[in-house]
């Protein structure tokens, strides 16, 4: 499912009712305008069935008996994120020796519980501890899991001023930090980073606005990566960015604001608007056609993480996208000329100084992956001066299947596990 279309769907629901919506001021800026939850309009307990409390991940660990951990990580900037952790393999039983450390985030719009939706016979994380290793899984500031702050509360419309740009800045910082401060992680030299789509974008920030920690990498594999997006072929991205690329009355309106967050209205929505008799079921996946090929996905894990997704974002991590479609560059987030001056001194953002990232990425990229072309990868990879290149044969392989395809241990899983084994080796 391409949740993408299904979340402009909604927005385009909340400009058609006409909310007022006001793009976050500056920090420093006073008396900022209130921001309008619009949700609220709709999500009236009284007028719609409740939806059933969704599991955690620390649920669908501990389901398959490993054992689970929750952490909450504060970033340099006053986030509190949550990181979830499994410890050691049971069936390992290896508690007591030194486990290297694996990092697993994840993608637009999701959360830490897309990984071991999987199950313990194809779910990453598993695969990884019954490897030996100590496993992370990430979430982004705002997400259900990360919705704190030290001074600033969700309803505050300054919370919501972030993007991708701060995700990879700071979160991604600071929870590499983290696994590396704990008793296991004491004295190891760093980290395996393993992101899909938007836990590509924030890593590659992170490494060339950062590029310190470089040397906290040992590998890094980039499943889809988005960086450049000049020849993205994804309908609603190439009708919208325009409108949402530059900075104008519709960018205005949409950004600096929670969207679809965890809750009932937005679960029940999304469901209804995906049942097949939809109107608008189209809306529901930009890969129609692949996902009907029969035994492509993993039915089970898709029904799983239906139920815990949306996971919220801010609007600013979408409208940032849309502008890299826009200037055909990959660079940190337009605020407009007068701010750009007084942010980065000039008129339009820097671009981001990939070549400065030394640390090994492998690139994992399709030729039906909608959301991150071909091309755009291998211009990407031309300004990496470490990386190795890993295509996938199959013509029909796209965005989320590097997450749930039905073989995707095969083709995704077992070989990542395989480098990292090697690289532990050497």
């Amino acid at each position: 499912m391409s949740t993408f279309h299904i979340a402009v769907f909604v927005a385009l629901i909340g400009t058609f009712l006409g909310t007022k919506i006001q793009c976050a001021p500056l920090i420093e800026e006073l008396n900022p305008a209130p921001l309008t939850d619009f949700y609220k309009l709709f999500n009236n307990p009284d007028a719609h069935l409740a939806l059933a409390k969704a599991p955690t991940t620390i649920d669908f660990i501990e389901e398959h008996g490993y054992p689970a951990e929750r952490h909450y990580v504060t970033t340099e900037d006053g986030y509190i994120i949550s990181l979830f952790r499994i410890p050691y393999s049971h069936n390992l039983k290896n508690q007591d020796v030194k486990r290297p450390i694996v990092f697993l985030q994840h993608g637009l719009f999701a959360s830490s519980d897309i990984w071991p939706s999987l199950g313990p016979n194809d779910g990453l994380p598993f695969l990884l501890s019954d490897a030996g290793y100590d496993v992370w899984l990430g979430n982004t500031r705002g997400n259900r899991f990360s919705r704190n702050h030290t001074s600033l509360s969700t309803k505050h419309p300054n919370f919501w001023r972030f993007s991708w740009h701060e995700i990879g800045y700071f979160d991604i910082a600071a929870a590499i930090d983290y696994t590396l401060s704990t008793e296991n992680g004491l004295g190891q030299d760093g980290i395996h980073y393993v992101g899909h789509s938007q836990g590509t974008t924030v890593m590659l920030v992170l490494m060339s606005s950062r590029p310190e920690y470089n040397r906290k990498i040992k590998t890094s594999h980039l499943l889809a990566p988005v960086a450049f997006m000049d020849n993205m072929d994804d309908f609603m991205v190439n009708t919208l960015s325009p409108y949402l690329g530059y900075n104008n009355v519709y960018s205005t309106l949409f950004c600096s604001q929670e969207f679809l967050p965890h809750n009932d209205f937005v679960l029940a929505l999304f469901y209804n608007v995906c049942q097949p008799d939809s109107v608008v079921s189209s809306f529901c996946s930009g890969t129609e056609d692949t996902q009907k090929e029969e035994g492509r996905t993993n039915a089970t894990a898709e029904s799983l993480f239906s139920g815990v997704s949306p996971a919220g974002v801010s609007t600013d991590q979408i409208v940032h996208y849309m502008q890299e479609h826009q200037s055909t560059h990959f660079r940190q987030f337009d605020f407009g000329t007068k701010k750009n001056l007084k942010l980065y001194g000039s008129e339009v953002p820097p671009d981001y100084p990939t070549e400065l990232i030394t640390s090994k990425m492998h690139l994992w990229y399709s030729d039906n992956d909608e959301m991150s072309a071909v091309e755009d990868v291998l211009r990407l990879a031309a300004t990496l001066p470490n990386k190795e290149m890993h295509h996938m044969e199959d013509k029909l392989w796209d965005h989320m299947d590097f997450i749930n395809n039905w073989k995707v241990r095969q083709y995704i899983n077992d070989p990542i596990i395989a480098f990292i084994n090697e690289y532990e080796t050497k």
